[in-house]
Order: structure tokens, then sequence, then C-alpha cells
């Protein structure tokens, strides 16, 4: 048997240890090669869409690289360690460290082949498919296929590279050690885990810390304490904290002694302290994936609502004093020619500014309408129309995403500027979307005759007429690719920024719904359509890492387990426990992931004034949940199948 076979006979015979890491590092090669076939396609340098997306998958597939580089290296640095024995008595029988370190390498650089050798043949199977997604989520014509040979040349190397590095690595951990220490191997008795209540108050102290820093006002400083205070803290959370809690369920003598409680308590205290990195390790990661995926899927459910509670489907505005024609011309040609029935509102806003009577310093800035022409609007807006106000009343009609400061029904206001008087604020609107447009101020609606007296002292640059286009035709449903809504909203909006460019002119602009929706839209799904291989292979090497630690530590419990058996543990029993200890492992990560995501997310997106996070947070839990669940019942179903064999 040449030197190679008795290398590739070492792989073969250790297959169960080797498949999940082979099977990450494949679907991680898949990933990088899909990602190649995308960005060097030749027809996507024509495209400017395609031009950055294809920025956006070559930022992805260097996250992909630099995590495949640190998971290849963990994951054979901590093989090499189960193998330890094996090692030993190799050199007992003569063999040389240079030939160790040549089977070591051998060995790595099988498994990196055929990764590779796997992934990229998955990925031209699925290139087709995925150029088909790609193309059609950023919404460009179809690409069609092609040999990727630039993509299968820097795959091969990069991954080539990455493999022939980290073995040559790893070597260094394995001539450290002598035959007698590597005889020893894994079956070296473990000593009780301790606990450093210093290290624990300081864990304390540091996930406190990360948290008070998120709920302050977000700066790149606030945010830098938290990630720093929040990751260390998670680190301490699994050192120490939790083999203090574990240490706690200890205390009462009826808990422990009860069932199993005794065997799968005791049992984890070890396997927390001594997995502490690699759950470390998984719950940062976990966290990332589940924090990039509840900001997207919150931006895509706000945009949603934004388009389904906006009533007018154009809004076309124009300062003071300046010519409308030319826009209104535009829009009037565009729908009838679409044969669209529609109807213009124009109105008159007065930009002013308010304060509550006690706050001096905080104004607001609002737009002054009349109650009269709110009224023939709210029809349209599917609002409620309001009863007639006298010249000391107002009514206020909040933008949720402009709202500065609070304002409550009865509170007394003034109302600054060239009126200066107070007003007594009737009552206030809570729209979920501003009807006169996401982006435009908050609106104070007062009589008609207090408009007039504003407007004869108002200045001509604080006065702006809106024409506000109410299109039935287009309420339906939201708007997709290629339909005339899109379309006809798309060119309008195009239009008034190339006629301003040319003009140099920014005293009227036209902005509409549909066009707003597609762009928020487009880019959050090119994002999503990105992140999710990533999260997916987040999650892989998540289970990856368990499986791998539950596999190195099975032959110790194997010999626990069947010793037990001898003095009466059932089978059923040895199952409950082992059970809870890998559901333990496999769910945990899942739980503080989530609760960090919530802590997170939530301040970030209420700069962005989106304030629904808790549903999409949960939303993103629940799937890496059943992702994780599905990996939790084939690891447990194969852990508990193995240890049966060892019961008496």
């Amino acid at each position: 048997m040449s030197f190679p076979q008795f290398a590739f006979n070492n792989v073969r015979r250790n297959s169960r240890a080797y498949m999940a890491f082979f099977l990450s590092s494949a679907f991680m090669v898949m990933i990088f090669f899909s990602y190649s076939v995308f960005i060097y396609h030749p027809d996507v340098t024509s495209i400017e869409l395609g031009k950055n997306s294809a920025t956006g998958m070559k930022i992805a597939s260097y996250i992909v690289f630099i995590f495949a580089f640190f998971f290849v290296l963990y994951s054979i640095s901590a093989f090499l360690k189960l193998r330890n024995l094996e090692f030993g008595i190799l050199m007992i029988l003569g063999a040389r460290p240079g030939q160790i370190n040549r089977l070591i390498l051998l060995e790595n650089m099988i498994i990196g082949l055929l990764s590779i050798l796997s992934g990229m043949a998955a990925g031209m199977l699925l290139s087709k498919l995925f150029l088909l997604l790609s193309t059609n989520i950023i919404g460009v014509a179809d690409m069609p296929f092609y040999w990727p040979v630039k993509a299968l040349v820097i795959t091969s190397v990069s991954f080539l590279a990455l493999f022939l590095t980290n073995s040559i690595f790893t070597l260094l951990f394995i001539r450290k050690n002598q035959v007698l220490e590597l005889l020893k191997g894994s079956v070296k008795p473990k000593k009780e885990p301790k606990v450093s209540w210093l290290l624990s108050l300081l864990g304390l102290a540091l996930l406190t810390t990360g948290a008070i820093s998120i709920g302050q006002e977000l700066s790149p400083n606030t945010l830098l304490i938290a990630a720093v205070t929040g990751i260390a803290g998670t680190y301490f959370f699994y050192s120490q904290l939790s083999v203090l809690g574990i240490r706690l369920l200890k205390l009462s003598r009826k808990r422990l002694w009860r069932g199993t409680n005794l065997l799968w308590i005791n049992e984890m205290s070890y396997k927390v302290k001594d997995n502490a990195r690699m759950l470390f390790l998984v719950t940062v990661v976990t966290s990332l994936a589940c924090m990039a995926a509840s900001l997207l899927l919150s931006i895509s459910s706000s945009n949603n609502t934004t388009y389904l509670n906006s009533p007018f489907a154009i809004d076309y505005s124009v300062d003071n004093g300046h010519d409308p024609e030319p826009g209104l011309t535009t829009i009037h040609d565009a729908l009838e020619n679409a044969g669209l029935q529609y109807t213009e509102n124009k109105v008159e806003f007065i930009r002013v500014s308010i304060r509550g009577l006690n706050d001096v310093d905080q104004f607001d800035n609002v737009q002054l309408l009349t109650v009269s022409v709110f009224n023939q609007l709210a029809g349209q807006m599917d609002v409620t129309g309001i009863p007639p106000l006298s010249d000391g009343e107002a009514v206020l009609l909040l933008n949720p995403q402009n709202a500065i400061f609070e304002y409550n029904a009865g509170e007394k206001i003034l109302l600054a500027d060239q009126v200066n008087v107070e007003l007594v604020l009737n009552h206030l609107i809570n729209p979920p979307v501003m009807p006169f447009g996401q982006y435009n101020p908050s609106v104070m609606i007062v009589s008609d005759s207090l408009y007039a007296k504003a407007a004869g002292t108002a200045r001509a640059n604080d006065r702006e007429i809106n024409y506000f286009y109410k299109i039935p035709a287009w309420d339906a449903l939201l708007p997709k690719t290629g339909e005339p809504e899109t379309v006809i909203s798309s060119e309008l909006v195009q239009w008034s920024r190339d006629r301003n460019h040319a003009t140099d002119n920014w005293h009227t602009l036209i902005s509409a719904r549909a066009d707003s929706y597609m762009n928020t839209k487009q880019g959050t799904s090119m994002v999503s359509f990105i992140g999710i291989f990533i999260a997916l292979i987040f999650s892989l090497s998540s289970a990856s890492f368990l499986y791998f630690k539950l596999h190195t530590e099975l032959n110790a419990d194997m010999r626990m387990y069947h010793a037990l058996s001898k003095i009466g543990l059932s089978t059923r029993e040895m199952s409950a426990s082992a059970t809870r200890q890998i559901a333990l492992l496999f769910y945990i990560p899942i739980l503080i992931a989530a609760v960090q995501t919530l802590v997170v997310v939530r301040p970030v997106l209420k700069v962005m004034d989106i304030t629904n996070v808790t549903v999409p947070v949960l939303i993103t839990s629940a799937a890496f949940l059943v992702v994780q669940t599905v990996y939790f019942i084939i690891v447990r179903s194969r852990y508990i199948h193995s240890l049966k064999k060892m019961m008496v």
C-alpha cells in the first residue's frame, strides 16, 4: 500500500467524522462558485443594475471566503486533537515526524480536493437556476448560460490555496506534542470546571454595558462599544456565567437527584465549559445572520405598508412662483395615453414652525393646510373628515416617520414665524403612513380664516403647491416589474430628474409611490438573495461545529454510558439524558442570538423610523430554529444510535 493510498484509507475510515466538515466545505465552494459565475458573466458589465449586483456578490464572496478560511482552520485543528492517540501509535511504530506531517497534509488536501470538485460540480448544475433567479430578482433581462472558465479557475485556485495554507498551519500544532502526550490523547481525565466570580461579574457587566450602549442615541462610538462589549460578554456568558448557572442548579439536591438530572446536569457543566469557544462562535455567527435578516425583513415589510397606505400614486410639488406647466403636461399625457382615469388635487401648503408653550428651544417644521381642503381630500385618503375649527384650534396630522417632538390633545402650542398665535390642539391624527408623502413633514390643519391670515404674511419661499393624483386602477395590489404603474411612474420620475439636471432647477419635482417601492424592493431583494446563501452557510457551519464536537466526545460518552448501563441505566434514560444535552447545545445559541437580535435591531430600525421589529425578529429566529431543528434531529439520531450499541 502506497503512502497516498494509506492517507486515502484514513479519510475513508474516518468518513463519519469528516462528513459534516466535507458537506459544509463543499457548500461554501458551491456558493463562492455560483457568485463567481454571475460576477464574471460577459453580459453583467453592459447592465448598470448588473454591475451593482456584481459588486454586492463580490463582497459576499469575500465574506464566504474569509469565513471558510477560519471554518477550515478550526475544523482541521479540532479533528487533529481527536486523532492524537492515532498519531502517537504511528510514532511508536516508527513513523517519523515528517511522515506524520505528510500524512496530515495529504489527508487534508484529499478532503479539500473532494470538496472543491463536489462544490463546483453542484455549482455548475445549479448555475443556470442561479442566473435565472438572480436576474429575476434584480429585474434585468435573463442572462444566457456560458462556460464559466474564469469562475472555475478562480474558485479552484482560491480554495486550493485555502486548504493548503490551513493544512500547513495545523502542522504546527501536532509537532509540538510529545509521543507520551499523544498517547494520552483525549482520554486524559477532565478537571471539574471552575468558575471565577470576578470573570462572571465582568461578563455580566459587559453584557449590561452593551445593552445600555445600544439603547443610547446611535452613533459610530455607541455601536462600536455595543459590539465590543456584547461580543466579549457573550464569550464570558459561555465560559463563566453558564457554568455558574449549572452550579446553581446543583444547589437544589431535590431537583438534582430527580430522574436522570444528576447525569445530564453534571455532564453539561463539562460540555459547556469544554465547548465555550465553539458555542461562542456559533452564537456570534447566528446573531449576525439573524440581525441582517431581521433588518431586511423589517425594511421590506415597512416598504409594503408604505405603498399600501399611500393614497396618491403621483405627487408633483412646485415651489411658489415657478411654472408648473411642463410637469403637468407630461403627467397628463402619460396618464391619458395609458387610458387611465384619475383625479388631480391641487393643494397649497405653507411651511411654518410650531413649538409647545413651555419648550422654547424645540421647534417642529410643519405644513399648514385649511380644514376645507383636508375634508375635500378625506374621502380619497380614507380618513374621517374634521368638524369646523375656530381660529384658536388646530388638528395635527403626524407623519410617523418625521415626528420629532411629542404632542398631546388639548396641549397649547405656538404657531411661530409670521402669525405668532397660540393654538389648542383639538386632536391628533396618527396615520400608519403620511398620506401626503412619506418624506413630507407633519401637517397642521387650521381654519380657513387663520390660513388666509398666515398666507398674507408668509414669505414667498415658504409656500408650496402640490398636485396629488388619485388613480383608482393602481390602488389594488403591490406593483410588479413591467406593469403600467411601475413603467409610467419610473418614466415620470426619471423625466423630472433629467429635466432638473439639465436646467439646474430643482423647484419642481415628481415623485411616485411605485417608483419608491420598486427601488427599495430591488435593493432589499438583491441583498436578501445574497444574504440567504450566506445565512445558510453560517447555519450549516454552526451545525457542523456542533456535530463535530459531539463526535469528538462520542468515544468518551460511549465508555461512560456503557459503565452506567452495567449499574442499571436503561436505554430510555440514556436517550433522555443525551437528548437534553444535545438540545441545549443546539438551542442555547439560537435563544441567545434571538435576544441579542431583538436588543440590537430595535434601536437601529428606530433611526430609520421603522417600529415593526418584533414580528420580523421572531420570523427570522423561527426560520433559524426550524433549520437547526432539522440538524438536531439528524445529529441526535446518529448520536443515540451510536450510544445504544454500548448499552448492556
